[in-house]
């Protein structure tokens, strides 16, 4: 165009934007608000628990027993920390195996589902960015769904635990039923949890290489291996506040609420009424804070 079409051209009488409004064009990969973006999240559920169960079954799909592994590999490691805590350096605190053990595997299986979710979370938009670049969905949906995965997960893993459970002496009680809110609660916690997560792995990839340190420390300040209140005040002589902060962190609790439900003895089944308090409160802290914390950043996800 030369300049002097340029210089006769009449000025636009409607604005850009405003002409983008009165056909409805939007910015393309803008951050929706956050009700149309719920309305969108739920839009694509049936994706997200498809996408679940894909990335399950395909976890395991080189390896000769497959699927068996979602079940042995947190058993095996309950195997060691039997052999080690339980036996070599006495930290069952006087309880009998038929106490000891069910605490211990129900301590591995469910701090497992916590730990796995973190993980998946951290890589759920970093391992993913051809998805995430090709196709435009809600970016929650992957954290979510790496969230419903573990829970499947430990669901095959409860078959097992309730056989462990039921040959330590601990038969189904009323009591059991409680390990339904309980779960719900904690995947509600996780899946918060994985949305931090992911948020941050996608702009720091280095993190997947840090976390297993971060949650190894936390599994053994979370008593998944023996009892908190009485190695604290027990064995290390401290004092009981650093036992009850300790308790109050989201791993210890959703543990107790599992434990008191399934095993049948004294130690359990004085668990206090606000640990529940505790278990729903860290599910709308995190679940809630994680889902805007990562909502926030929904445009940059796959940038750059």
């Amino acid at each position: 165009m030369s300049e002097t079409t340029r210089e006769s051209a009449p000025p636009r009488a409607v604005p850009l934007a405003e002409l983008a409004a009165r056909h409805g064009l939007t910015v393309s990969g803008a951050r929706p608000s956050l009700p149309e973006y719920m309305r969108q999240l739920w839009g694509r559920r049936h994706f997200i628990v498809a996408f679940s169960r894909a990335k399950l079954m395909a976890q395991y799909g080189q390896a000769k027993l497959g699927q068996l592994w979602q079940v042995f590999t947190p058993l095996l490691n309950a195997c060691v920390y039997f052999l080690i805590f339980g036996l070599l350096l006495g930290g069952r605190a006087g309880m009998t195996n038929r106490e000891y053990i069910p605490f211990l595997v129900t301590g591995v299986f469910v701090f497992t589902f916590t730990q796995a979710s973190v993980m998946a979370g951290v890589k759920s938009i970093s391992g993913n960015l051809g998805l995430v670049r090709a196709l435009h969905f809600p970016r929650a949906s992957l954290p979510i769904a790496f969230s419903l995965q573990q829970l499947q997960q430990l669901l095959y893993s409860m078959i097992i635990l309730v056989v462990i459970v039921i040959g330590a002496g601990h038969y189904p009680a009323l009591t059991w039923l409680l390990v339904v809110p309980a779960l719900a609660l904690q995947l509600v916690f996780n899946a918060g949890l994985a949305m931090i997560m992911a948020r941050l792995g996608s702009n720091t990839p280095d993190l997947a290489q840090l976390m297993p340190f971060i949650l190894r420390t936390w599994m053994y300040g979370s008593g998944v291996m023996f009892p908190l209140r009485t190695m604290v005040e027990g064995r290390a002589d401290g004092p009981s506040w650093v036992a009850t902060v300790l308790e109050a962190n989201p791993a210890a609790v959703y543990m107790d609420l599992i434990r008191y439900a399934l095993i049948d003895s004294d130690m359990h089944n004085a668990i206090p009424a606000t640990t529940w308090l505790w278990a729903l409160g860290w599910a709308v802290v995190i679940g809630a804070g994680g889902f805007l914390f990562f909502w926030k950043a929904e445009e940059k996800y796959g940038r750059g």
